[in-house]
């Protein structure tokens, strides 16, 4: 840990992002093919698609936010290596301050993969997993990855699962093969079931499945949603309904940086009739409880 850096404190945080990614390693190498990451640029209108993980912390710490980073690990189905977990897990150790670090294994490595999570887990202090269904090319309820859900559950991890429509693909010949038909959420509702001790975060609205979404977290006490993905303008009123009662302590901010910028989504957020007292729980109170971070002040 960088001496100069002090652990991150939750009373100093205007907000938690629970949901940002490391697009480029240390090498300048990414995580997708360059047909997918142009793809994904264009539909997001994304300015500065490549920060590196120091520019992550700088542009964190400079807005008072900590943030949830990770990596997609798709090389089964891309051919692409991830950006190294434990890059992710370095920076953190660097920026604990702002950086929360999580990561990712194909769910095709199996019992290799299992053993990762511990590796992960017990020696670079990770917090939880990225899966991304479409770009990994498999149903969450394969039983393919139920020995990573094991490992997960078993070190007390949290599970973060893409739900809805992915910009990756989108717009390119015939969506850079990427198929919409794993992110059903309702998919995840078998996960919930089978690993009851692993939280589950549901990443961003759902569309087309945004009521199976909320149907999950509605019934599984440790389904959580985040908001990451979309600007706040577009959520549909059945989210913000709930959001605002029902899931009111289930509901997380996100924003899907670099992506989305964590500016233009609180800007759209303060838009929202968001009633007062639940807005510092989706921004704040609701992550810091499910990462543990209100335990550790």
């Amino acid at each position: 840990m960088s001496p100069q850096q002090p652990r991150l404190s939750l009373d100093d945080l205007v907000a938690i992002d629970v949901h940002t990614h490391a697009e480029v390693s240390e090498g300048g190498q990414g995580s997708l093919s360059a047909e997918l990451d142009a793809a994904a640029g264009a539909y997001f209108h994304a300015d500065h698609r490549r920060p590196t993980l120091p520019e992550i912390a700088a542009h964190y710490r400079e807005r008072k936010m900590a943030c949830v980073v990770f990596t997609v690990d798709a090389e089964a189905a891309t051919g692409t290596p991830a950006v190294p977990n434990e890059e992710v897990a370095e920076a953190a150790r660097r920026n604990p301050d702002v950086i929360i670090p999580f990561a990712s294994i194909d769910p095709h490595k199996g019992r290799a993969g299992a053993r990762q999570v511990r590796r992960l887990v017990e020696e670079h202090g990770v917090r939880g997993f990225k899966f991304h269904p479409n770009v990994q090319a498999f149903f969450p309820n394969d039983r393919l990855a139920y020995p990573l859900y094991e490992a997960i559950e078993e070190a007390g991890a949290i599970a973060v699962f893409h739900t809805g429509q992915t910009g990756i693909g989108a717009g390119a010949s015939g969506g850079g093969g990427i198929r919409l038909k794993y992110s059903n959420p309702m998919l995840v509702d078998d996960v919930a079931a089978d690993f009851p001790g692993m939280p589950i975060v549901l990443a961003h609205p759902s569309f087309p499945w945004q009521d199976e979404a909320l149907a999950v977290a509605t019934h599984k006490p440790q389904v959580y949603i985040d908001l990451s993905g979309w600007s706040p303008k577009y959520f549909p009123p059945q989210l913000v309904k709930y959001a605002n009662s029902l899931l009111q302590d289930k509901v997380l901010f996100g924003s899907d940086y670099p992506l989305i910028s964590p500016d233009r989504w609180l800007a759209d957020f303060a838009q929202l009739p968001i009633k007062d007292e639940v807005r510092p729980k989706i921004l704040k109170q609701n992550a810091a409880r499910l990462l543990g971070l209100d335990e550790q002040q």
